[in-house]
């Protein structure tokens, strides 16, 4: 299994949470689905994630204690935050371009691009969209930072290294590696 690309796999999907920086638009607390389509990858469906503000600063927060990126932009238009990154991860450089669109309230869209030199385990490109949209708030029982992924029990984003851990999502990835074989 490529535990690297199962990190990738989830980072991305966290990225749209977080966007990767200190200034990024901050999501409205609650209940968010958010639907990722990796290309060359089959969909696991959508999946939920309860937020709110101190848990989307934390995880932020972690993201940038944890990165290796010497170059990170980020620009803001109305309704658009563009980010440019280039992070070293394990011998190689990746340069991520990503374009995230919407209002953060009820919804927003994020495109990205990751370009990977050398290529990492094979892949030097991967392609990302995510569409997400505020469902309301957080049901009983669920706390910030819980994700809610099709067949599996709650996770939760707060502990990264837990998650890879887990054997349910460790299988889901190795589903997701053999669809894009």
């Amino acid at each position: 299994m490529n535990t690297v690309r199962i990190t990738l796999t989830l980072l991305a999907v966290l990225l749209a949470a977080t966007a990767g920086a200190a200034d990024a638009p901050k999501r409205k607390s609650g209940l968010w689905e958010i639907k990722t389509q990796m290309a060359g990858m089959p969909s696991q469906g959508p999946m939920q994630m309860c937020v709110d503000q101190a848990n989307d600063n934390l995880m932020q927060e972690r993201a940038k204690e944890k990165s290796n990126c010497p170059v990170m932009d980020v620009n803001r238009g109305a309704g658009k935050v563009s980010i440019h990154s280039v992070c070293k991860l394990d011998g190689t450089t990746a340069t991520t371009d990503a374009v995230i669109t919407g209002d953060f309230d009820s919804n927003y869209r994020n495109d990205m691009q990751i370009r990977y030199n050398p290529p990492q385990h094979g892949m030097s490109e991967m392609k990302m969209t995510q569409e997400a949209r505020w469902l309301g708030p957080c049901k009983p029982g669920q706390k910030p930072g819980d994700i809610m992924m099709p067949g599996m029990p709650p996770l939760n984003a707060g502990n990264m290294q837990e998650m890879m851990k887990d054997p349910q999502v460790r299988e889901m990835m190795k589903r997701q590696q053999q669809g894009r074989q």
